[in-house]
Parts: C-alpha cells; structure tokens; sequence
C-alpha cells in the first residue's frame, strides 16, 4: 500500500475511534478544551468515577452503565425494580470512600410505594469486571405516601467521617417540607448501613424521622462538600428562587413559608422571603436557571478557582461558576456542549466532567493550548 494512503487510513481510523477534542469554551482563565468521553447516552443522570479510568453513569430510564478504561461500555446488572416516572428514576450513585477494600457503591431511585413511589437506596457491591452488582441492599426509602412524578431529589454524598447524606425533595406536596413526622423536602443523614445517627438532630423529638439532618427543602438536586467538609446543595425554586444553601444540623430553610421566587401562576409564596428561624440561601437564582449537579473546586488544574462553586443550569445550557466568601455568581461557562447539564464533578486529574442531558454526552473540561 502507498505510504501516503497508509497513513490517511491511519488517521481517519484514529479519528472514528479516539474521542474528538475541540476548544469551544472561552472562560475567565481563556480558552478551555472540551473532550467527549461518553456518548450517545440516553437520560444520564450521574457518573462516579472507578479506580483504573473507569466509570459509572446512571441513565433515568433505569440503566446503569460500566464504562472501562478503554471506552468500552456494558450495563450493570443486578439493579433494583426502578420506578420510572416523570422526575423519578434511576438518580444518582457514588462510590463509597473504602472502594478499593469494599468494592462498595450506592445508588438512588425512585421506588414504587403504597400510595405512589418515594426515594430510595442501595447499597450494594461492584463485581471485579464492573459487569454486576452482589450483596444488594436497600438501606432506606422514604416513608411511604407520596404521588406523582416530582421532585424526587437526588444526590448522596459521603462525608469523611463515611456518613450518607441524601437530599430529597418535597415531591409536589408543599407543607410536607416543614413535617419532621415526613420525610419529603429533607436532607437525611444515615450510616453506610442506614441506620440512624445518634448524633442526628430529630432523634428524640416525638414523631419526627429520625434520619432528618435539615428540613424545608424544596427540590435538592445538587449535594457536595466544600474543602472544609462543610456541607452545601442547590435546589429548584418555583419562578425565580433557586437557591444555593450551606446545610446546616436542625435548619429549616423555609419552603415553602418563604422564598425568592413566586408560584408558576405569579401568585406569592407563603409569607414572603424572610421569617425568624428560617435560614437564608446563601445565594438566590433570579430567574431560575433549574440548577442540577454541584461540584466545589479543589484548584488542581486552575489554582484561580480552588474553592469555587460550579452548578449545572438545566433551563439556560450553561455551567455557573460562584465564588467569593458569599458566593456570588462570576461567571457562565456556556458553550455547544453545554446543553442541560444534568452533573458535574471534579475527575482524578483535575479535569470538570460533566452531564449533558440534551447532547447524551460525558465531557471532560481541562486548561486550553
């Protein structure tokens, strides 16, 4: 064969194969270089990254996939019976801390209940191929009593100290938010096993669930620590008042008695946007950008960003970065890729992955040139 022919076979089976690279993204610390990782995805909604350049993705729909190191995808088996409604679905996963020893993972999902379907999960472990889960357990669900298909919440996160903390929304019914005998419109606090922290706040208040770490949530879909190991999530107003809150023990964060937002029909929420003993967001979304994802950055690839917050935006396809010691919002990393992002987190490396919805596609963000 011709060496020139040779070598243009080469390339253009290189370039079928490799994932394409292209700077499309212009930000604050110049040009940023987004590579697709995963496509021709359908509804993802979270990824973990595995030891060995693995990963895992949950698509709503009820699939979670194992992607390894070479790109090569194949799906789990061993999942729960998923309840695919409207917001509910297959949600979130994460990989526990002693992954390496325990080969332990845990997902979130809606489940069907007497009554409706609430928020569930499942611990369970991933077996050495990544092709099944072994040793399924469900370790909480919600108590039981919720319809329709929203606000299901999801994100779990583990804490240093191994604690789960799982947000969940108030699933359409609003006064359940300010019900400590309800779970709806909660972030909980559970051991790896699911049991109930004796340090938790409700634990010996009468009728109150005892998982209960914070109440008067409205929709939680964003769940991360700070480099502080404080806790933080983004959550869904109605029109206008989305919120970034720091997560404190025993807070009631006021929905829906208060808010920056209004009802979709423009009538007024509750009593207004501030009432004793309710807690302030520490940033507000006016209009609402549908946050979903939140990830807080350690400064490896871009020193100018330690510490900074970036939350997926659903409604306006773009990425926003907050910062400061009141977070306020600087910038918008907004490009083609950045379509209904569902995710983002921070890789091994440094890199911002994240989720798009609308492209099927798992991107990688790193430093241009």
């Amino acid at each position: 064969m011709h060496a020139f022919l040779r070598h243009t076979l080469l390339f253009l089976f290189a370039s079928l194969s490799a994932p394409f690279a292209y700077a499309d993204l212009q930000t604050s610390q110049g040009s940023a270089t987004i590579t697709p990782v995963v496509e021709r995805l359908k509804g993802p909604w979270a990824f973990a990254f595995l030891p060995n350049g693995e990963l895992l993705i949950t698509e709503k729909r009820g699939k979670l996939l194992h992607v390894n190191a070479s790109g090569k995808r194949s799906t789990v088996k061993g999942l729960p019976a998923i309840h695919v409604q409207g917001q509910g679905g297959l949600l979130d996963v994460i990989v526990a801390r002693d992954f390496a020893q325990s080969r332990t993972i845990f997902l979130t999902y809606a489940k069907k209940q007497e009554g409706g379907a609430g928020t569930a999960v499942m611990r369970a472990r991933l077996s050495e191929d990544g092709k099944k889960l072994t040793e399924q357990r469900q370790i909480f669900e919600m108590a039981a009593g919720s319809s329709g298909g929203r606000h299901f919440g999801s994100r779990i996160v583990q804490d240093n100290d191994g604690m789960l903390f799982l947000s969940i929304g108030e699933r359409g019914d609003r006064p359940s938010a300010q019900n400590l005998a309800r779970h709806e419109g909660s972030i909980v606090r559970i051991t790896p096993n699911g049991e109930v922290s004796s340090g938790n706040p409700f634990v010996t208040t009468s009728g109150a669930q005892g998982e209960i770490w914070s109440y008067g949530h409205r929709n939680p879909q964003g769940l991360a620590l700070d480099l502080s190991g404080r806790l933080w999530a983004v959550e869904h107003g109605a029109k206008g008042g989305d919120e970034l809150n720091l997560i404190e023990k025993g807070a009631n964060y006021g929905w829906p008695v208060i808010s920056y937002g209004t009802h979709y029909s423009g009538f007024k929420i509750g009593e207004g946007t501030a009432k004793p003993g309710m807690k302030q967001p520490q940033f507000y979304w006016d209009p609402s950008i549908a946050p979903s994802g939140l990830m807080i950055y350690s400064g490896k690839l871009w020193p100018q960003w330690k510490g900074d917050f970036f939350v997926g935006s659903l409604k306006f396809d773009y990425i926003s970065r907050l910062s400061g010691p009141v977070p306020r919002e600087v910038e918008q990393l907004r490009g083609d890729s950045t379509k209904r992002v569902r995710d983002v987190r921070e890789g091994p490396s440094g890199g911002i992955w994240f989720l798009s919805e609308d492209k099927g596609t798992l991107y990688r963000m790193t430093p241009g040139g």
